[in-house]
């Protein structure tokens, strides 16, 4: 007999197949903007004057954690919709096929650097001191490195019929730039910004520039290391045995092999567009330590 899902068991099933990375980025911003409603127009005022960022280098130097927490803030329902979407949309293939630490590298470094752009070209030619709020930034970075990823991969808007993500991306690109003078309290440098780093990041990923090696490797030094195993028994009692590690290393390189092997019998059969995200990030590492 068929029983059809609650709606709690269907989304808690849709919100655990999302990617982790935009499954958290989504959670954290929705969680944010709930609680922000739920503490009146002033907590919501105490959120952004404390935690928005605002394009000033002295205020960027000495708190620069609102690099970050600027993302995670926005003004209204509409803006929270249309940045979440869109990062869903476009988002979880980008993570999917790049994989979870390169993606986070790319959106997080895309809102600061947009944050950052905005902070020069205020510096510059000025402008009014309010605090910059959204993730607007970090997703018109994934949004570009989707189009460069997968260009000719055709959108659904609404009244419009499919077209090339290529054009829709370099369309709201096009409509910010003829914007820029308006005083509309949009930040239409931030987002300029964040699509500029989301095409620079993009293409060092392109030339093998592995955020995801990167960060594993920061991980693994900040990470308290083991003290070896010591020998037991007579003869070895109170000293330190270097033979597990021998051991250790001349497995791991077997296993790798295997895995190498495996992989390459994969690409053979089915090309290399048939190997899944985990599978191409393994190939990407081996294939650099080789």
């Amino acid at each position: 007999m068929y029983q059809q899902d609650s709606f709690g068991q269907a989304f808690k099933r849709g919100w655990l197949m999302m990617p982790p990375g935009i499954r958290w980025i989504i959670t954290i911003n929705v969680a944010v903007f709930v609680i922000g409603m739920l503490g009146g127009r002033g907590f919501s005022i105490f959120l952004n004057q404390n935690f928005g960022f605002f394009s000033e280098p002295y205020l960027t130097f000495t708190q620069p954690w609102r690099l970050v927490t600027y993302m995670f803030l926005h003004g209204g329902i509409f803006h929270l919709l249309f940045n979440m979407l869109w990062l869903w949309f476009l988002g979880r293939i980008v993570e999917d096929h790049i994989g979870t630490k390169n993606f986070l590298t790319i959106y997080f470094g895309s809102g600061i650097g947009g944050a950052l752009v905005n902070t020069v070209v205020t510096s510059v030619f000025g402008g009014a001191l309010i605090p910059t709020i959204g993730a607007s930034g970090a997703v018109f970075g994934i949004m570009v490195a989707f189009a460069m990823l997968f260009p000719r991969y055709k959108l659904m808007l609404i009244f419009f019929p499919p077209i090339e993500a290529r054009f829709i991306v370099a369309g709201l690109i096009g409509i910010d730039i003829l914007f820029l003078s308006a005083s509309d309290n949009i930040a239409r440098i931030v987002h300029l910004g964040g699509a500029f780093w989301g095409f620079v990041l993009l293409k060092m990923w392109y030339r093998g520039y592995n955020y995801d090696a990167w960060l594993t490797a920061i991980g693994e030094k900040l990470r308290p290391k083991k003290k070896a195993p010591e020998m037991r028994g007579p003869a070895g009692a109170g000293k330190k045995s270097k033979l597990y590690a021998v051991d250790d290393a001349e497995i791991l390189d077997e296993v790798e092999q295997d895995e190498l092997d495996r992989i390459l019998e994969k690409i053979s059969k089915n090309g290399y567009d048939g190997l899944s995200a985990e599978e191409k990030r393994t190939l990407f590492e081996l294939s650099r330590r080789n």
